[in-house]
């Protein structure tokens, strides 16, 4: 350890390993689930950390092994059949709920144990295998590790650690409208973001397309991207076979591309532990700061489809604890499943869209494997920090319907002040909430807030999905089933306007 006043705490957090796996494989009786690809991400994050033997009873002892939530595996306790996998066994085994901020939420609260509770090694993953479980399901297969093994009993004597908060993030108004899918949300928080901006559907239709190609161009130089191809603006707004209208204004290439294979791993450990094991200084990276919080549980209750105050709140708050600006950070990644998250994100973070906001190329080109695309982006920042040790990344984690939020920011130079945390969620939560209005209290006329329209698998405008304003400030859900209504709405502006809406919260035109 250095000495004078550049000695380190040895107490303070580092990450020193990463990796990120994807697995292209069209037979599918040889195609890895999702444990064994967590395990081999694991595996290789040992190696670019340059520990041998991990999981020994010495020095490289595990303090905990932590998953996040995964969709294509059925196993009660993921972390403990990886550790079984690899001939190694940690003191905790945990599991996440749902959420695509878990992965810094993991990062920030392993920091915290190992800055204050005397943890020395903790082993973060997460994966899926969703591509190859949606292929054999088709061809009527049934792979290995699709199934559930052991007994009821077993499953819970080797319950894993709950870890973190699982919101309810549905309102009962809302599930009572079938309004709950983020392929159906997302588009809200974009048609309310057009009408502010004064744009035209076409106009913004260029205007997020252009953002969206430039994320596919960091996605072809990215060698961990699963889409390695960069597309003009024109392709991606353009709907076509292969890139169908899904939830307007979205298409394909617009969403979120869960159909993939893909995990990754990160290593982290005190200053101590790194030292003891002769980790190269040249592997550290140093948290200086995280922050964790969340708007409003209920879009119902969100005062507006255009602000979102936890993002600017948290983010703020990152910043003043890492002692940075945002224009000090030269690396981002802001979370990406639509394009309406990354507007307001950047704008909740005084982040220029014309910057680069994105170090992987984000959840529709790099891959979005539901809950753990942000470890990837850690990772990736990670390689990136490593490749220009002066420069500062930022990556803002999201979950939900913008819902839950999760910020970290890292370098290479260890902090001034240790590694500071705070969870800002008083401040949010004592803002405004609007009321929600019944179907049978809605009834009548109202003001479109925001809306989309989802599409069938021909691309044909299928269900309207509105939230609307009432005279009394209120906001209530609104849905057709009017295919005209749905195509018109496509083609011309109908936020702003004045509809009416009948006792189940049907719009009549």
């Amino acid at each position: 350890m250095t000495s004078g006043q550049n000695k380190i705490d040895p107490r303070t957090p580092i990450l020193v390993g990463q990796a990120q796996v994807a697995q292209h494989i069209d037979h599918l009786e040889s195609a890895a689930g999702p444990i064994e690809l967590m395990s081999q991400a694991i595996r290789e994050a040992f190696t670019d950390a340059g520990i041998q033997n991990a999981g020994a009873k010495n020095t490289t002892a595990i303090d905990a092994l932590r998953v996040v939530r995964s969709l294509s595996t059925r196993n009660t306790n993921p972390a403990r059949d990886i550790a079984t996998m690899l001939g190694i066994s940690a003191n905790e085994y945990g599991l996440t709920p749902h959420g695509g901020n878990m992965p810094q939420y993991l990062v920030n609260n392993a920091a915290l144990q190992i800055r204050d509770d005397g943890a020395q090694m903790i082993v973060l993953t997460g994966g899926e295998s969703f591509r190859s479980r949606r292929r054999a399901r088709a061809a009527q297969m049934t792979l290995p590790w699709m199934e559930l093994k052991g007994s009821q009993e077993s499953q819970e004597q080797q319950a894993p650690t709950a870890l973190g908060e699982d919101l309810v993030m549905n309102h009962e108004i809302e599930l009572a409208h079938n309004i709950m899918l983020p392929i159906e949300i997302y588009p809200m928080f974009e048609t309310a973001l057009r009408y502010r901006d004064k744009r035209t559907v076409a106009e913004h239709q260029k205007y997020i397309s252009e953002l969206w190609s430039r994320f596919s161009d960091v996605a072809a130089s990215n060698q961990h991207a699963w889409i390695q191809q960069s597309y003009t603006a024109e392709a991606i707004r353009t709907p076509s076979q292969e890139n169908r209208m899904i939830g307007f204004p979205y298409t394909k290439l617009m969403n979120s591309n869960n159909d993939v294979d893909m995990a990754a791993a990160l290593v982290m450990c005190s200053v101590e532990r790194a030292e003891a094991l002769g980790i190269s200084r040249d592997k550290w990276i140093f948290l200086h700061a995280g922050t964790d919080c969340h708007e409003h549980n209920f879009v119902s209750h969100r005062y507006s489809f255009t602000d979102t105050p936890a993002i600017r709140i948290g983010g703020q708050r990152v910043l003043e604890l890492a002692q940075k600006s945002i224009t000090e950070i030269e690396n981002l990644d802001l979370y990406s499943c639509f394009p309406s998250a990354v507007q307001l994100g950047a704008e909740s973070l005084g982040v220029s869209l014309d910057r680069q906001l994105t170090c992987t190329g984000g959840l529709s080109f790099a891959g979005g494997p539901f809950n753990n695309y942000v470890m990837h982006a850690i990772a990736t920042t990670m390689t990136k920090l490593r490749e220009r040790p002066q420069e500062t990344g930022l990556v803002w984690a999201n979950g939900g319907y913008a819902t839950k939020h999760a910020f970290g920011v890292y370098a290479t130079t260890p902090p001034l002040h240790g590694f500071k945390h705070e969870s800002p969620q008083d401040e949010v939560d004592s803002l405004p909430r609007r009321a929600v209005a019944t179907a049978i209290d809605a009834q009548g006329l109202a003001t479109v807030e925001a809306y989309s329209v989802m599409h069938d698998r021909n691309g044909a405008a299928e269900k309207v999905r509105a939230a609307v304003l009432l005279a009394d400030g209120r906001r209530a859900w609104a849905t057709s089933s009017n295919t005209q209504l749905g195509q018109e709405m496509c083609e011309n502006e109908w936020v702003g306007k004045s509809i009416s809406l009948d006792a189940t919260g049907d719009i009549r035109v």
